[in-house]
């Protein structure tokens, strides 16, 4: 008998690796998924998985929080790209974890333990909620906060812009640019410095001057030389460069 999953992640890519890696399981049958935490919430109760698949960093609310708001928690595995948290505990309670990207070797060891739970006799945690809450308030305290929106100056005016709307910023004739779907607005802040104060999940420096908001990736194509390039889903289908140093890095937060 399959296992019946729900997928929880903010990144739709992340989503789409995780399904196709349990889809060739042959193990799971993915019954829904959701892109962050609320709608997770209507979802799970409504139709109860075996199994929930859960991302940590999510916005407004983290995978911890998520589950410790649900009445009836399933058996979790959560998914994260850090291994800075105490998250073996979960081991000991019949929970897991992978580390992104995920490796199907990975994978198969956390669908195992999901498996042996739904034999009889199998122990459920008895407090899985109280150290959900415990490890949440630990995430809030190191999770750093990244900011929403951003600044774009224009004479003696200043508009603030969605960082989910801004495709990519981009260095141009000694111009930070931000490029949204109907215009590009000046930006103070260098491409570099960007990439230090912007959320790294969301914004991947793509090339000495170039950074892109991966939400907005389309598609990738190979370029002679080892490049590569990406196009995004905006009006103008845009396609940028990715430098051949970068090109690993974009790939793995990819799932390509």
């Amino acid at each position: 008998m399959t296992l019946r999953a729900f997928l929880v992640d903010d990144e739709p890519p992340a989503i789409q690796r995780l399904q196709r890696l349990l889809h060739r399981t042959d193990r799971v049958t993915v019954i829904g998924s959701a892109i962050g935490p609320e709608q997770a919430l209507v979802a799970i109760p409504r139709d109860p998985p075996d199994v929930c698949f859960l991302d940590i960093h999510m916005p407004r609310l983290t995978g911890f929080d998520l589950l410790a708001r649900l009445p009836h928690p399933p058996v979790v595995v959560f998914t994260t790209a850090h291994d800075q948290y105490a998250l073996r505990a979960f081991a000991a309670n019949a929970v897991d974890y992978l580390l992104k990207p995920i490796e199907p070797e990975c994978l198969d060891r956390a669908l195992a333990k999901v498996e042996r739970l739904r034999h009889p006799g199998s122990a459920r945690p008895l407090d899985i909620q109280g150290l959900v809450r415990q490890l949440a308030e630990s995430l809030r305290e190191s999770v750093p906060e990244y900011p929403e929106r951003i600044a774009s100056r224009l004479g003696q005016r200043i508009c603030f812009l969605d960082l989910a709307q801004v495709t990519h910023f981009y260095a141009e004739a000694k111009l930070t640019l931000a490029a949204c779907a109907s215009k590009a607005y000046c930006i103070d802040q260098p491409v570099v410095e960007l990439e230090r104060t912007l959320n790294p999940r969301k914004f991947l420096r793509i090339h000495r001057s170039t950074l892109v908001n991966v939400v907005w990736i389309e598609e990738i194509a190979a370029l002679p030389g080892g490049a590569l390039s990406v196009r995004l889903r905006d009006g103008r289908r845009t396609e940028l460069v990715v430098a051949r140093d970068r090109v690993q890095e974009l790939r793995k937060r990819l799932g390509c």
